[in-house]
């Protein structure tokens, strides 16, 4: 893993996930519980600080396998903790990777999950080699979807009961991006 890495845009930037995230990460996520919930599975009524340090302390492995690249956001400027994004469910063969990105309550409505995004799409193109990034959205979760046609996805297909969030099924909306896609 190299944490080195640092993706940056005005005063969003993207780091890679440390331990030292751990107090940051796990108070957005209590601040913003009721917003995730219904979006996000790892989002739930006694969510811990020991469920944060486990997910922080698997990062590291699962950047050296491959299976998942996962950043922090935080403000450029003073470094305060934003929200998290990250490239996961890849197909090594076709290179394709799911995009999912969130952003803390108090810093919603201000272009971070954008500005995030559009770095990560870039970054996995360039750095990784994908040819296709999706974004796969529950039917209801309009910011996400307004975050993906922000950063220039394009929706492709409604898929019809393909989404499992807390026993509830939805409609997923299926949104992409290719190289072709930023490079003109």
């Amino acid at each position: 893993m190299d944490n080195n890495i640092r993706l940056i845009s005005g005063n969003v930037l993207l780091v890679p996930y440390q331990i030292s995230h751990l107090n940051d990460l796990y108070e957005a996520v209590i601040e913003s519980m009721a917003e995730l919930m219904p979006w996000l599975a790892f989002a739930h009524p006694g969510y811990s600080i020991e469920e944060t340090r486990v997910w922080l302390a698997e990062r590291p492995e699962k950047w050296v396998k491959g299976i998942s690249y996962d950043f922090a956001i935080v403000n450029g400027a003073d470094g305060s903790y934003i929200g998290g994004c990250g490239l996961n469910d890849f197909d090594s063969e076709r290179k394709v990777a799911n995009l999912g990105y969130w952003v803390r309550s108090t810093k919603t409505k201000q272009g971070n999950a954008s500005i995030a995004a559009s770095l990560l799409i870039e970054w996995g193109i360039r750095e990784l080699s994908l040819k296709r990034i999706e974004i796969c959205v529950a039917y209801p979760n309009i910011a996400s979807q307004h975050v993906a046609l922000k950063v220039g996805a394009i929706r492709e297909a409604v898929l019809r009961n393909r989404m499992i969030i807390r026993d509830l099924m939805y409609d997923e909306v299926m949104f992409s991006v290719i190289p072709s896609d930023i490079n003109h």
